[in-house]
């Protein structure tokens, strides 16, 4: 009999934890679903930090991963972010876990075995810190083969892309006003919370259009903005979003086919395709550049080298080559809030103020009006003392 009442994580002995599963294959799918203190079941090989970043925002304790987290043809990002986060993470469970547990079922974690009811249904590897630095170090001796993929993708997505990228044939028209404006372009990507907080300035200041892709619009309404544009597949905005009253954008193969087209009609909410073989981010900043947006601020994109590895996908040479086509009009958003965090040390703010006292010492005594304000002060205090003493 499978137990289902437990709720949340329990520890129930050292190194022992029991809790509720939630299943999917898709980890942007179930992060949507999972509770703090639950346990996450994902199939997810070469885990990339945005998953790895969402689950831990979700409050998981615990991630059973059917498939090697880290696979070892690149350096991956994810398995860090967890096991820095203190999440408990065991890789390689096999695929026979997604038959052997259902949704809301209460399971057992001892070791590197998973229980339920008593009776192991699947063993892996758990993963720590040092586990994880070795296939890390492991991981990049495979990065030339992925550099030599990575091109090799770049210059298909060239050839099948072309009149997308170099004149703008395919974007479809839109009623939301671009032409000279600036556009907010998020991304629920790479510390998309932290930039989104410091550009608050800059959005009052120029009142950007802002432009959701996927999951991103459900970002701006959490910062407190009302999308104007969402963008994407709509496999992870919410409904509610959905009906905020921005403009919809699906992504659709390059044959047509949408299938984000039927969850948006079936909302009732009014919306056009975009085909398009480039990833959803990538035909945001295409849309936006041939439209005449005057500046693109893009948040949570990709931009680095290791960023567009670490997703592993093929489609990520598309957002190599659009941002080459509209880099001249492109900031990026990212790390934005670590500049600005800088903080003053108090002994440095000390000293700064002591120093400006110095130099205003200095100015007195070396100046005519220094001299004669000093001579000022001084009768001044002489008649204060005379006044208080006679």
């Amino acid at each position: 009999m499978r137990l289902r009442t437990l709720r949340r994580v329990r520890p129930v002995e050292p190194g022992v934890i029991a809790g509720v599963v939630r299943l999917d294959r898709r980890t942007k799918r179930l992060v949507g679903r999972l509770r703090p203190g639950e346990i996450a079941v994902i199939d997810h090989v070469d885990l990339d930090r945005v998953a790895a970043d969402s689950l831990v925002a979700s409050g998981a304790a615990a991630v059973l991963n059917a498939k090697p987290s880290i696979s070892g043809r690149y350096p991956n990002l994810g398995p860090e972010v967890l096991v820095k986060a203190g999440m408990l993470l065991i890789d390689d469970l096999g695929e026979e876990l997604f038959d052997r547990l259902r949704e809301g079922d209460v399971v057992r974690i001892e070791g590197d075995a998973v229980s339920i009811g008593g009776e192991i249904v699947a063993s892996g590897a758990r993963q720590d810190a040092d586990s994880v630095a070795l296939a890390m170090a492991e991981a990049r001796g495979g990065l030339s083969v992925q550099l030599e993929a990575f091109a090799a993708n770049t210059m298909e997505y060239l050839k099948q892309e072309r009149d997308l990228l170099l004149d703008g044939v395919g974007v479809p028209e839109v009623e939301t006003p671009i032409a000279g404006k600036h556009c907010l372009i998020v991304v629920r990507g790479y510390d998309y919370k932290e930039d989104l907080d410091v550009l608050r300035p800059y959005i009052r200041e120029f009142r950007p259009v802002l432009i959701g892709v996927d999951g991103g619009a459900d970002a701006l309404v959490e910062a407190g903005y009302t999308p104007d544009m969402i963008i994407g597949d709509m496999d992870s905005v919410s409904d509610d979003v959905l009906r905020c009253g921005a403009e919809i954008v699906v992504h659709a193969y390059r044959d047509g086919r949408a299938p984000g087209m039927t969850r948006v009609q079936r909302l009732g909410v009014p919306a056009i395709a975009f085909p398009a073989a480039a990833t959803s981010e990538d035909i945001a900043m295409l849309l936006a550049d041939e439209k005449g947006a005057s500046l693109i601020v893009a948040v949570g994109t990709h931009t680095t080298l290791v960023e567009f590895l670490d997703k592993g996908r093929g489609g990520m040479a598309s957002t190599f080559l659009t941002q080459l086509k509209v880099g001249g009009k492109l900031v990026d958003a990212k790390g934005v809030s670590r500049l600005y965090r800088q903080s003053l040390s108090t002994s440095s703010l000390v000293m700064l103020i002591l120093a400006a006292l110095a130099a205003m010492a200095a100015a007195m005594t070396v100046t005519t009006v220094g001299k004669a304000y000093l001579n000022v002060l001084a009768e001044w205090w002489d008649n204060l003392l005379f006044t208080l003493f006679s």
